[in-house]
């Protein structure tokens, strides 16, 4: 049975209250809370440090056993090393992860690339090698180079999701990879017309039997939260 997961990149805002996080509620039951709204978040976090497993294993007691987390890889790998000679550090990385996938509680792991990274193919298939098959991974290209079949070629032959990204500056397209789907919301705000136009398309996803992940901007006002709690609401009771 296919899966729903929405959420926003990132949790620890006090600026959420009370529209999203009720006043009473402590900064550290934020997680708590959030996982009783919707069912997946996007760690952003981990792109400038390695999680520690005492942090890993605090999440998974703060949340119930359908939440996932979804992971953005460390900047070593994608803006640093710009995904050449990785293979050591990304063990590494995905060593940190070990104890939410044991859980069941890893998500898909999100590789946004730079915006000055130009396409390069032979790149791109050699770092796919030395990711394992059973990760699930989704690619955030930010130069229009990379928007090619050869592109869509090397993601679907690896099973990995492009994360389709709809930002003020550039929309990803919409274009099926993995047997699951990826969607980073990043505008400022969405109108009831096209969170429906969402849920249409997530419906699509799933009625094919992919799961999917969608995550709404964080910022520093709720609007992003809400809006994922409309759409988790919304896809769930039409696949209901």
């Amino acid at each position: 049975m296919p899966q729903l997961y929405v959420g926003t990149s990132g949790w620890a805002y006090p600026s959420w209250k009370p529209e999203f996080y009720p006043e009473k509620v402590a900064q550290k039951k934020f997680l708590n809370f959030y996982a009783t709204k919707l069912n997946a978040v996007e760690v952003n976090y981990t792109f400038r440090q390695l999680v520690k497993d005492t942090t890993v294993q605090n999440w998974i007691v703060e949340t119930p056993a359908h939440f996932r987390f979804a992971i953005k890889a460390h900047q070593v790998l994608t803006h640093i090393k710009r995904l050449k000679g990785a293979e050591e550090f990304l063990k590494r990385f995905l060593g940190t992860l070990e104890g939410l996938e044991r859980a069941g509680r890893l998500g898909p792991l999100l590789f946004q690339l730079p915006p000055n990274f130009k396409a390069d193919q032979a790149v791109l298939a050699e770092f796919l090698k030395s990711l394992p098959r059973v990760v699930r991974a989704a690619f955030e290209f930010r130069h229009d180079s990379w928007f090619t079949d050869a592109t869509w070629e090397a993601l679907r032959e690896r099973n990995i999701a492009l994360c389709v990204a709809e930002t003020e500056e550039r929309n990803t397209p919409d274009v099926v990879t993995a047997d699951y789907a990826y969607y980073r919301y990043r505008k400022p705000s969405y109108t009831a017309e096209e969170r429906k136009v969402m849920a249409g398309r997530i419906q699509e996803h799933l009625a094919a039997g992919r799961d999917v992940f969608a995550y709404f901007k964080h910022e520093e006002t709720p609007e992003g939260a809400l809006y994922a709690v409309d759409v988790l609401q919304a896809g769930s009771t039409s696949s209901g």
